[in-house]
């Protein structure tokens, strides 16, 4: 019972289940808009994220095969954003989301798209979408 996996309080053992990765303030640039001139600049984007993931695993083997790869998540969003064209803010969300929550063991993702100056007198307008995978476990 004393494993990695299990944690000791003093209200007793208590099992890990789940882990959370945050990627924070992913900044890129990318085509993002239907007015005319946001179709031929690119404009910068923020990225957050925020993937659950069941690590009772990785935890207690401390082998990379059985953790997320957060690495590899973040480049295909990378490479998703740089290599598209996307008029809204709420479609580039959607397919960083399915990007995010792709790994069998994700149980819960949130990302948030901002596009900075985009409103005159704001900081940003963004975007958050989420998704939730039940478990029959």
């Amino acid at each position: 019972m004393n494993s990695v996996s299990t944690i000791l309080s003093p209200a007793g053992p208590a099992e890990i289940s789940e882990a959370k990765i945050n990627i924070s303030n992913l900044r890129l640039r990318t085509y993002i808009g239907f007015n005319p001139e946001e179709k031929t600049k690119q404009q910068g984007v923020i990225v957050n994220a925020e993937i659950w993931y069941r690590a009772d695993l990785a935890c207690a083997s401390d082998d990379a095969a059985d953790a997320l790869n957060y690495k590899n998540i973040t480049k295909r969003m990378i490479q998703h954003i740089e290599n598209g064209r996307f008029q809204l803010l709420e479609k580039l969300t959607a397919e960083l989301l399915a990007i995010a929550s792709a790994a069998q063991q994700v149980s819960y993702a949130e990302v948030r798209v901002d596009k900075p100056h985009a409103l005159r007198f704001a900081d940003s307008v963004s975007v958050t979408l989420s998704a939730h995978r039940r478990r029959a476990d």
